[in-house]
């Protein structure tokens, strides 16, 4: 009888050994989509902390911050080789009155906005031999890390947009200046508000 109740014990005790085990394993994480031209994904250890316009808060560092991958099952269009505007000449007046803008520490296109990338992807399309340089924009809020990733994604978001409107990749050429460019040098949110932008430059062959 001892002895049954000694084994009874050690079933128990592997029981819950086992139970331990099972209920510590790490839930498989979400794979992490890769800034172009990075090696490695950005981490809030390298980002700093949180995102635009929120300081003060540390967040856990060994975290990678995610940046969303496009709307569909698809994988992300490679990006174009810059080599191949080499020469062209940049025409910042054609999409001057094109500036797409984003809500606060968002890259997805309002709705608003897309009769302006419509009207790019039209001009394009009848302009076959140019080309189109997107830059991305944020305002000064956040570390300077964080929001160069942002005004990327938002740079991103909008060529995506004018892939699907039909515009070949070859011809849509990405950049990000984070905060290093405002369109308003204010620090109140009518001046954020214009800062947080995508700008359109026709690059026109020599």
């Amino acid at each position: 009888m001892k002895n049954l109740k000694i084994k009874v014990e050690l079933v128990l005790v592997v029981l819950a050994v086992v139970s331990v085990v099972v209920g510590c394993k790490r839930k498989p994480q979400p794979p992490l989509t890769y800034i172009p031209g990075v090696s490695k994904p950005i981490t809030n250890e390298v980002a700093g902390f949180g995102k635009e316009g929120t300081t003060g808060i540390e967040t856990d560092k060994t975290i990678a911050i995610p940046i969303p991958l496009p709307t569909t099952n698809e994988v992300a269009t490679p990006l174009a080789d810059r080599d191949l505007i080499e020469g062209m000449i940049p025409d910042r007046d054609t999409f001057k009155l094109n500036i797409i803008y984003f809500d606060f520490d968002r890259s997805s296109i309002r709705t608003s906005e897309r009769s302006k990338l419509d009207a790019i992807a039209k001009v394009l399309k009848s302009k076959t031999e140019t080309k189109i340089q997107i830059e991305g924009h944020c305002d000064e809020r956040g570390t300077e890390e964080y929001n160069r990733t942002l005004g990327e994604r938002r740079a991103l978001a909008a060529r995506e947009y004018l892939i699907r409107s039909g515009i070949n990749a070859d011809r849509i050429f990405t950049i990000s200046y984070g905060e290093d460019k405002p369109a308003d040098p204010g620090h109140n949110e009518e001046a954020w508000a214009k800062n947080r932008r995508d700008e359109f430059i026709l690059l026109l062959p020599k």
